[in-house]
C-alpha cells in the first residue's frame, strides 16, 4: 500500500529529462508549495511555511511533462508520496519525494491549450470521431488533424525557451 497525495504549487527549478538504466524517460523538478492567508485584523497576506517536494514523472506522462512545464508555473500534482532518507558527512535530512501520476496546470491562475497525443495500438492509431479504417478526410477533426491518406499530423514540439516565471 502507498500513500497518496495531491499538491498545488509552483514549480522551483526548470524540469529536467534523464533516462532510467532500462530506458525509461524521467523528468523530475522541485515544488514549492506555500500557505498563504489573509489577516484578518491588518487584513494583509501573510505567508506561511513552504513545503518543498522532489515531483518524479515517467514514461509517456514524463515526456509530456517535460514538453509543457516550465519554472515558475503553478501546477497540481497528484501521486504517490515517497520519504527518503539521506545523510552527507554531519547533516541528515529526509527529502519528500512525489511519484507522480497526474500532472497539470493550475487554471486559477490562467489558461492552458491541450493537444493530445497520437496513440498507437494494434488497429493502428486512434481517431477520436473518425472512422477506424483511416478514411476519414483531412481537416474533418480539426482537434485531431489527420492527412488524406489517414495518418496523423503532429505538431513539432517546440524549443525550449527560457520563460520568465509567472507571477502569483
Amino acid at each position: 500500500m502507498s500513500d497518496r497525495i495531491t499538491v498545488i504549487g509552483n514549480i522551483a527549478t526548470e524540469p529536467e529529462q534523464r533516462r532510467t538504466g532500462t530506458g525509461i524517460p524521467v523528468t523530475s523538478f522541485r515544488l514549492a508549495s506555500s500557505q498563504r492567508y489573509r489577516d484578518a485584523q491588518s487584513g494583509e497576506w501573510i505567508d506561511g511555511t513552504t513545503n518543498w517536494y522532489r515531483i518524479s514523472v515517467f514514461r509517456g506522462l514524463g515526456e509530456n511533462a517535460f514538453a509543457s512545464l516550465r519554472k515558475g508555473q503553478r501546477v497540481i500534482v497528484d501521486g504517490r508520496l515517497r520519504l527518503k532518507e539521506w545523510e552527507a558527512g554531519e547533516k541528515r535530512g529526509i527529502e519528500i519525494e512525489i511519484d507522480a501520476d497526474a500532472i497539470g496546470p493550475d487554471l486559477k491562475w490562467g489558461t492552458a491549450s491541450f493537444q493530445r497525443n497520437p496513440r498507437t495500438d494494434a488497429a493502428g492509431p486512434a481517431r477520436p470521431g473518425g472512422a477506424a479504417d483511416g478514411t476519414e478526410a483531412a481537416g474533418e477533426n480539426a482537434a485531431h488533424p489527420v492527412t488524406t491518406d489517414g495518418e496523423w499530423a503532429v505538431a513539432a514540439v517546440p524549443e525550449r525557451d527560457p520563460v520568465e516565471p509567472t507571477p502569483f
